[in-house]
């Protein structure tokens, strides 16, 4: 059909054009913390998002959708198309009020800088303290230096989460967060009846692992149990918990380039990585943003990373993630439309992130890139991989019950609400002060809304395909025959399929969560 045809190379045509500034922009914005380009950022993302708003466009793609005998090709980039426009209806003075405050709270993280004893300190140090401090008067300023962002922008996170909803009712959606579930082509209802079974069938594992955790806590900065508070993990929302008593991992990291093991990593399991290292940010200084990520700038190979790296192993499981997206995004094939030329769903490329990242845990990886040969760290690296993954994939549930929770009812007292999740779902004692809200300092529940379900589904996906892979390619994940298959059945095809189907042709099989609860649950 000559007419589809034209409609969407036209579509392909402005929409890359659209999405270059976005992301060359977001760039320089995150890598400067310079509010010329914060402004500029903001104004391209205005236009990208009106792009989609407009109601010729959306008439278009509703009656192209209804034509019969189209290729998929086609129909995949009609349902990208329907995702995007359904959600952007908005008047552009909507649009603009939105990204207004997103802009403000995205300034407030890039320029924030914890302050420690009328010292300003970075999230390195905060992290450091956490890890190794056995002062608890220390570690609890600390922690509570890390949430001082939560104050300043807690306001205006609620006045966007009011704003997004107010939105989402206008399109005919119940709230946001519905309407960001529906448009990634995920049921709510199916994905949360997956997460209560996680969270049943993972409460006596994680119940012994954490006790594990505290009674060490306790016996190396001399507290009781009942003392044990948030302040007391190494992680500052207890999301990851990989050290093991009388191991300090850091310790083999300090005088390596971790650019190099990356680098290593990656050629020996096939793939070539220079070029996305070489364009990347990836040490920290004064005005960048914190925190890291992975940008496809022109889905056409030009992949950056932003990192703050440290010799420490979260750095080297931070890095490998981020080579792990992309790694997706270069080996997509990039003779596939624009629209498609880009991961099927966030959890698969989120997939590709997590299975690169536990590498780290990996003692056949640890024994090989960090020339680690005591026998007690290496044997104790199937524990430490275990432990994180319950630790983190029970953070994950903590995160997304109160996020929908969050924008149901976000009039609620968000700050107790936030404390009895994780009480009933991590087991941490809340702090003598409930009523300062800390969940605002994680920066997703402001900048990358209705995300985090999908690093949980990517935790599963990864496992998945982890099984799979050991089954059938190769039981050593350094070959490069790891690399082809990940070449040929999960990334190149974009999104020509979508999420469960791109699952199953690489695995024979949807997504499945028995490969997670073998790998990490069956011995508990």
């Amino acid at each position: 059909m000559k007419e589809l045809a034209l409609f969407l190379e036209l579509q392909n045509n402005q929409i890359e054009e659209l999405y270059k500034k976005v992301a060359i922009n977001h760039w320089m914005a995150t890598t400067t913390g310079e509010n010329e380009w914060a402004d500029k950022n903001s104004k391209s993302l205005t236009e990208y998002y009106t792009y989609f708003a407009s109601p010729e466009l959306i008439q278009k793609v509703l009656m192209f959708r209804k034509v019969e005998g189209i290729s998929r090709i086609q129909r995949r980039q009609l349902d990208d198309l329907y995702n995007k426009v359904v959600k952007n209806q908005l008047t552009k003075d909507s649009l603009e009020e939105t990204l207004r405050i997103e802009k403000e709270i995205s300034v407030a993280f890039n320029t924030f800088r914890p302050v420690l004893d009328g010292n300003e300190i970075t999230n390195n140090d905060i992290l450091h303290i956490l890890k190794n401090s056995n002062n608890n008067t220390e570690r609890k300023r600390a922690w509570l230096a890390s949430k001082q962002i939560g104050k300043k922008i807690e306001s205006k996170i609620i006045d966007l989460v009011q704003k997004r909803n107010k939105d989402a009712k206008s399109l005919g959606f119940s709230n946001f967060y519905e309407m960001n579930f529906n448009t990634q082509e995920l049921d709510v209802n199916v994905v949360f009846e997956v997460f209560n079974n996680l969270k049943r069938m993972s409460d006596a594992p994680y119940k012994k692992i954490k006790d594990d955790i505290d009674i060490e806590i306790c016996e190396r900065l001399n507290i009781s149990k009942e003392n044990i508070r948030p302040w007391h993990y190494s992680d500052p929302f207890f999301q990851e918990e990989s050290t093991i008593k009388g191991i300090n991992i850091d310790n083999y990291y300090s005088e390596k380039d971790l650019e190099q093991i990356s680098r290593n990593t990656f050629t020996s399991m096939g793939f070539t990585i220079d070029d996305v290292l070489n364009k990347s940010d990836l040490y920290p200084r004064k005005g960048k943003n914190p925190f890291g990520f992975c940008s496809d700038i022109n889905r056409s190979g030009d992949i950056r990373i932003l990192a703050n790296m440290e010799n420490n192993q979260f750095w080297a499981t931070a890095l490998l993630h981020e080579l792990g997206h992309a790694v997706y995004s270069k080996y997509i094939d990039h003779k596939l439309p624009f629209i498609l030329r880009f991961q099927s769903h966030t959890l698969t490329t989120e997939a590709s992130a997590l299975f690169f990242g536990r590498l780290t845990k990996s003692s056949k990886w640890i024994q090989h890139f960090l020339g680690v040969e005591d026998e007690i760290v290496l044997e104790s690296m199937e524990k430490v991989m275990q432990r994180e993954m319950i630790v983190s994939a029970r953070w994950f549930l903590t995160f997304s019950f109160f996020e929908r929770e969050m924008y149901e009812n976000p009039n609620q007292d968000l700050n107790k609400l936030w404390w009895d999740i994780v009480k009933s779902i991590q087991f941490i004692n809340p702090p003598d002060d409930v009523t300062y809200p800390d969940w605002a300092s994680k920066m997703h529940f402001s900048l990358a809304p209705v995300s985090y379900q999908n690093y949980l589904l990517g935790e599963l996906a990864a496992s998945q395909l982890l099984f799979y892979i050991e089954s059938n390619i190769s039981k050593d994940m350094f070959k490069p025959e790891v690399g082809t298959y990940l070449i040929e059945n999960f990334f190149k095809y974009g999104a020509i399929y979508d999420w469960n189907e791109k699952i199953e042709r690489a695995t024979g099989e949807k997504l499945n969560p028995i490969y997670f609860i073998n790998q990490f649950l069956k011995n508990e």
